[in-house]
């Protein structure tokens, strides 16, 4: 008798995986400690497959052949202890994908920028007619549309919890946008594991695959090496000075020895690595100029759809992403100017008497803060609080200093950011819910001030996930309006 597949938990990527084993026939019973929402228990019992919520049947688990697991489960949880320690597989969802699809696999990770890069790339290829799916952290689990066909690229956007349990799936253009410390309590509180998760996305790349990478990211200056992966090294900068500083790497410096250039050649040449042609994307003057594999594309800054440096990032590291699974050079441009914000992403939602009110609730660190906070041109009353990750709020002082007039903390426990702000802010008011945090905020504001919601912290001590946080944070501007 042919052992079960067993998935533990029945959310998007629990049920899809489900339904994609369903269609190949394989054994399969889902378990969830909760109880399972309307729509995906509808799913399992139309599918006709087995299912239990409310709690786990241990040992039926344990007899699994192999587990696919929801990548919101940590893995110190003892039942995922229990699995490995039998020599169990666990992998997630994305891994169980790549067994059946031959598609392009564009996959984006990093701390910061992963969601609006991986959306910009799904449209400029949408733009270019290419057949994409989105799937990952965002869009669909790649298991839903495997169950029906396999289309030509799939866009992934991948946490470093679906990383982890990703073992021989092959990204073949694979986006780093950025790396810095968050959820570091999935990682015992260590940098270096957290770092080692992101650098899974490259551990089955080839030769005829491509890394792209921001070479302003410090963390990526310091640990990156030309043996993390095969593929072409595709760097993109937000200054030629930076980019020439920032990827003197071994790799450059063989390349550049190769092309029988120096340190002191123009800094367009410095990447020049993929058979004598550049590929690299830099922030030239009033344009971005990018070039790929002998595609070259300038687009005037003022023609890209989103502001602001960190979305510059974005839109190099979605260029180039693009052009390597097909996009012309041209829908690249259109895709570029014609894309829209991402909700919960710095995006404006209303202004009254004056306040400009903007949703920010996907920071839920502080480098997504950080990026908030330096885009802000207006006095700002900042909203920020939640669940600490063992956020360090010292890299936010300067930004708070000179930009916050008033620091709004929203959370069941302020203690950690009242300290870290008393005395660089000059008001510091703590609430315990939303509808006391936006009054204090609009006690504090005046006409040209901005009210901005980014807290830099998870969500789930008041809310079920950023998404609900900033949906309600809208609401609350929607009745001012």
């Amino acid at each position: 008798m042919q052992k079960e597949l067993v998935i533990l938990g029945a959310g998007e990527s629990g049920v899809a995986a489900a339904l994609l084993a369903k269609a190949k026939g394989i054994p399969v019973f889902v378990s969830d400690s909760s109880t399972i929402a309307e729509r995906f228990r509808a799913e399992l019992t139309s599918a006709g497959i087995t299912f239990e919520e409310g709690g786990h049947s241990r040992d039926r688990i344990l007899a699994a052949a192999e587990v696919i697991k929801s990548p919101g489960i940590p893995d110190k949880v003892a039942l995922i202890k229990d699995l490995d320690h039998a020599g169990i597989p666990v992998i997630s969802d994305i891994e169980f994908a790549a067994r059946y699809s031959k598609a392009h696999i564009v996959g984006i990770t990093g701390s910061n920028g992963k969601t609006t890069t991986t959306l910009w790339i799904y449209h400029i290829l949408k733009v270019a007619g290419i057949d994409a799916t989105l799937s990952g952290n965002v869009g669909v689990s790649p298991c839903r549309q495997l169950a029906d066909r396999d289309p030509a690229v799939f866009v992934m956007e991948l946490s470093s919890f679906q990383l982890d349990r990703m073992y021989r799936t092959r990204v073949n253009t694979a986006v780093l946008t950025n790396i810095t410390p968050d959820h570091l309590d999935r990682y015992d509180y260590k940098f270096e594991n957290y770092l080692n998760s992101k650098l899974r996305i490259l551990q089955n790349q080839g030769e005829g695959d491509r890394f792209i990478w921001w070479t302003g990211d410090a963390v990526m200056k310091e640990h990156f090496r030309p043996e993390l992966t095969p593929a072409s090294k595709v760097p993109f900068s937000l200054g030629s000075v930076e980019q020439c500083s920032a990827v003197q790497s071994v790799e450059v410096q063989d390349a550049l020895t190769h092309l029988g250039l120096s340190n002191g050649d123009d800094c367009q040449l410095c990447c020049k690595a993929n058979g004598g042609k550049t590929s690299s994307a830099i922030i030239n003057g009033d344009s971005l100029h990018i070039e790929f594999e002998g595609k070259v594309l300038d687009v005037q800054l003022d023609k890209v759809a989103l502001k602001g440096r960190h979305n510059l990032c974005n839109a190099m590291a979605a260029s180039l992403a693009a052009l390597s699974a097909g996009a012309s050079p041209e829908a690249v441009a259109e895709g570029l100017a014609s894309f829209e914000a991402v909700e919960h992403r710095l995006e404006p939602c209303g202004e009254v008497d004056g306040v400009l009110f903007i949703n920010d609730s996907k920071a839920t660190n502080t480098d997504s803060a950080w990026y908030a906070l330096d885009s802000m041109t207006r006095p700002v009353v900042w909203i920020a609080g939640g669940t600490d990750k063992g956020n360090d709020y010292r890299v936010l002082e300067d930004l708070a200093r000179s930009k916050v007039k008033a620091l709004i903390c929203m959370g069941v426990d302020n203690s950690k950011l009242i300290k870290a702000f008393e005395g660089v802010v000059s008001t510091v008011v703590s609430t315990a819910s939303l509808d006391d945090a936006f009054r204090a905020a609009i006690e504090n504001a005046s006409s040209g001030d901005v009210v901005l919601l980014s807290p830099a912290c998870a969500s789930f001590d008041l809310f079920k996930n950023y998404e609900q946080r900033g949906k309600l944070f809208k609401e609350k501007v929607k009745e001012l309006l």
